[in-house]
């Protein structure tokens, strides 16, 4: 929707994105989480971040027109960086919330804006989609403490790319992209609970936007997360057969059910039916389901590639078969699957012509709607 030639653009910074991270407190929501980072001595930088988006857009000034909010909330990043805007909103209080958020994007949306541009961390996310509409194209700039939803981008910078490429007239796709959040309550506590709120359209500009966050302790604990969510929502009224292994114990974790760390558990409806199963168990209890009602819940042997025949012998030959491999869920974050260095996934039933049968490409669940392709091998 451009207007006399020029891209409409909505901004919405939330001031306090993001200041509860440098002072431990592992993320901004809440009052009195606000109020605490400052009193430790936290600064804002939210404004800063989205600066940096707005540094990369400073050449087409002319082909830009912003709609926005009254002082930190926007106007007064645009009006340092000598951009042309209109602001729509103003806050009631001196300190903005995720009501103001809200109440931002409905004004905003009035305009008829081509694309709403957001400075945040996946709180101001979820506020955002509370109140924009379905169709309604956004964009992340990442400032906050927890950046988990996909409608980032992966910088300040990058946000800054994806508008100079639809600005310039450069093709750019659109695709939704999950809403998630974390309680940072559980967080505060060492526990990672995450949820999907919905989903967002962003300009699909794949170099630039988020996709499962990689590396470090606190980013696999949320990738382990996405993948608990997508194995949850995907399970409906299928009975699960939970393996061995930390990437299926967080699953376990996720569902709040005791997990067998070594062992092999039963699981329905997010119910735990029967735990630390035997191979004869197992297979007796195959025998009452028809098959596709049971999935089984595997992960990888980290260095290794095993997924079946290290660790989990109960899943014999005769087990495997009653499951059939189009009930295979394996799971494993991409840091797990990138160590192995392009060596396939392995399958060492005892039983050579099931474990040929079962070779192949097979689709592993990195994240939540997330799945890559591996070539799984029998052992030679």
């Amino acid at each position: 929707m451009m207007s006399s030639n020029r891209l409409v653009v909505g901004l919405i910074i939330n001031p306090f994105a993001g200041i509860g991270g440098a002072v431990a407190l592992k993320g901004s929501d809440g009052e009195e989480t606000r109020a605490k980072a400052l009193e430790m001595g936290a600064e804002p930088k939210a404004q800063l971040r989205a600066g940096l988006a707005l540094e990369v857009l400073t050449p087409y000034r002319d082909k830009l027109e912003f709609v926005t909010c009254e002082g930190a909330m926007g106007a007064q990043q645009l009006a340092q960086h000598g951009f042309r805007y209109r602001s729509v909103y103003s806050q009631e209080t001196k300190n903005s919330s995720g009501l103001d958020t809200q109440q931002a994007v409905r004004k905003i949306q009035q305009q008829g804006v081509d694309i709403i541009v957001f400075a945040g961390g996946d709180g101001t996310a979820r506020d955002v989609y509370q109140a924009v509409d379905e169709q309604q194209l956004v964009l992340g700039i990442p400032a906050g403490v927890k950046i988990h939803s996909g409608v980032y981008a992966v910088s300040p910078k990058a946000a800054g790319r994806v508008l100079e490429n639809i600005v310039t007239g450069k093709l750019s796709s659109i695709k939704a992209a999950d809403v998630m959040d974390i309680d940072e309550a559980l967080f505060r506590q060492g526990t990672v609970k995450a949820r999907r709120f919905g989903e967002m359209l962003i300009p699909a500009e794949l170099e630039y936007v988020q996709a499962v966050k990689m590396g470090g302790k606190e980013s696999d604990e949320l990738v382990l997360a996405d993948i608990a969510a997508e194995v949850i929502e995907r399970a409906d009224d299928e009975h699960l057969i939970m393996g061995s292994g930390s990437t299926v114990a967080a699953i376990m974790e996720d569902m709040q059910l005791q997990n067998t760390l070594l062992g092999i558990d039963w699981v329905h409806q997010q119910q735990l039916l029967a735990s630390d199963l035997t191979e004869q168990q197992l297979y007796e209890r195959l025998c009452q389901l028809d098959a596709g009602q049971v999935k089984l819940v595997i992960t990888v042997i980290g260095g290794q590639g095993h997924i079946i025949g290290r660790g989990n012998q109960q899943l014999s030959a005769r087990v495997l078969d009653k499951i059939g491999r189009d009930n295979l869920w394996v799971v494993a974050t991409k840091n797990k699957l990138e160590a192995l260095q392009g060596r396939p996934l392995l399958i060492d039933s005892g039983d050579d012509s099931l474990d040929q049968q079962w070779s192949g490409l097979l689709s592993v669940i990195t994240g939540y709607h997330d799945e890559v392709l591996v070539r799984l091998e029998a052992v030679s």
